[in-house]
């Protein structure tokens, strides 16, 4: 029994998140464990347990499967696996699962994302917290006695192999011209993953020049974190790519499940402008095969070049919220082809509604393998507004900022609508900036494009001077 241990403060919206021994622990990961097959009524089936290479995910998979075990499901381990890896593995045998791992937070974090049979999400929505509440239980007060109910077996399977080949059966790069790459694995599980998929570790080579940077599996990420979101994250495989006159770079977080591109000058390609390759892609793929304009899936802060390409290459955009859960319910609701976010998560109705970096990252090789311009030109294309990228203001009164933001802009030639934030844009399409206050930080995000930087750096530079000026305190 423990009382330490409070599993509210490492149960968030859509995943668990805590530091290793302080809000999460082995014992806390058991109980989940017994939770988890409990409120998903998973006695007598198969439940998929993996993890990172963080040096407690082998030590929290073993406790997590003695808590599944326990109260009666059976327990296929994975051993170290990405998180797309998971998300693969609960699609194809139709399992739930789950992947110990605290994605890009630094070493001291861990933390579980859960799937249930066929990759379906778990968020708060779904039973995230009452999966947190059952194990808080059982945490306090030990487990249930099992009775007569027979406990559940371990088997072990490794489906590197079966991911890799289902990958490729997706994009297929045997045919492209010759590419150099760099690949920035940050230590993290893109270090498993890249052999397998693009190299010949598993399968036949491609016509892949792989220069790898980072791909020792090591939870205590002695290079930089592996967090290519953050600029200085990059720096290393920008200066590998100028060095080896390579044709691009690719950046995985530590779970790699987002990628991120770097061009042959060393420049990185928007997230926006990858959502709105593959979906063009995408789209032409399943014409092809008959299907009537197909929906692609985009949040509200990608570009909106995103839905002009959608629409200029016969699909229908829909536009959502910011966060996976809404991307992946809108995904399955509309029957998506595919989604893209501005933080680098790609999703794919073939890779069951769930997000990889790495089939985003086949799409962009394919692409740039399949005509002899360079990535910059390439990918220019798909990049004809300036961005300002995602800026942070530490606010206490997020509503008040944004309403004098608002206020600002009255009598002005703009529309404004509120689905996730406030979004204003001009009515002649030239510019737009949405500001979204964060849940759990006192943060108030902006973001904005426009048809040029002397366009939209006027506006940004005035929208935060306004949520900035100090208020007077009573």
């Amino acid at each position: 029994m423990s009382e330490e241990i409070d599993l509210s403060q490492s149960f968030k919206a859509y995943d668990v998140r805590g530091i290793v021994g302080q809000s999460l622990n082995a014992e806390a990961v058991e109980a989940i464990g017994a939770a988890f097959v409990d409120i998903l009524g998973l006695s007598g089936d198969t439940v998929l347990v993996g993890g990172d290479m963080r040096p407690s995910s082998a030590e929290f998979s073993e406790a997590f499967a003695r808590g599944a075990t326990y109260r009666g499901a059976n327990v296929v381990m994975l051993g170290q696996i990405s998180t797309d890896e998971l998300y693969f593995a609960s699609g194809q045998l139709d399992a739930a699962g789950v992947v110990f791992t605290a994605s890009h937070n630094p070493a001291q974090y861990n933390g579980i994302k859960m799937s249930k049979a066929g990759a379906l999400p778990i968020s708060s929505d779904t039973g995230l917290f009452e999966i947190r509440d059952l194990a808080q239980q059982y945490l306090d007060e030990g487990l249930p006695v099992s009775g007569d109910a027979p406990q559940g077996s371990v088997a072990r399977r490794d489906v590197l192999a079966d991911y890799s080949g289902y990958l490729r059966s997706l994009v297929d790069l045997s045919a492209i011209r010759p590419l150099k790459i760099v690949v920035d694995a940050g230590n993290g599980m893109g270090g498993l993953t890249t052999p397998a998929v693009l190299g010949d570790a598993v399968l036949p080579g491609l016509p892949l020049d792989i220069v790898p940077l980072y791909f020792e599996l090591d939870g205590t990420f002695p290079n930089h974190p592996a967090n290519p979101l953050e600029p200085e994250n990059l720096r290393d495989l920008q200066a590998a790519v100028l060095e080896h006159g390579a044709d691009l770079g690719l950046a995985f977080d530590g779970d790699a499940d987002r990628c991120f591109v770097i061009d042959e000058r060393g420049l990185p390609l928007s997230p926006s402008a990858i959502t709105a390759l593959v979906a063009v892609r995408e789209i032409a793929r399943v014409q092809a095969a008959g299907e009537a304009s197909p929906v692609v899936i985009h949040n509200l802060i990608t570009s909106k070049a995103v839905p002009e390409f959608v629409t200029r290459a016969g699909g229908t955009p829909v536009m959502t919220r910011v966060g996976h859960s809404f991307i992946k319910a809108e995904m399955a609701t509309q029957g998506a082809v595919f989604g893209g976010e501005h933080s680098a998560h790609y999703y794919f109705r073939d890779f069951y509604n769930a997000d990889t970096g790495m089939l985003a990252a086949m799409h962009v090789l394919a692409a740039l393998g399949g005509q002899e311009l360079p990535l910059s030109q390439l990918g220019a294309e798909y990049e004809p507004y300036v961005a300002t990228g995602e800026i942070n203001s530490e606010v206490q009164d997020k509503a008040g900022a944004t309403a004098r933001v608002v206020a600002h802009f009255e009598g002005q030639p703009v529309e404004i609508f509120t689905m996730d934030g406030t979004t204003i844009a001009a009515a002649d399409g030239s510019w737009w900036i949405n500001l979204r206050p964060s849940n759990t930080e006192p943060y108030l995000r902006f973001n904005g494009e426009g048809a040029s930087a002397e366009v939209i750096e006027p506006i940004r530079d005035a929208v935060l001077a306004i949520v900035r000026q100090e208020q007077p305190t009573d």
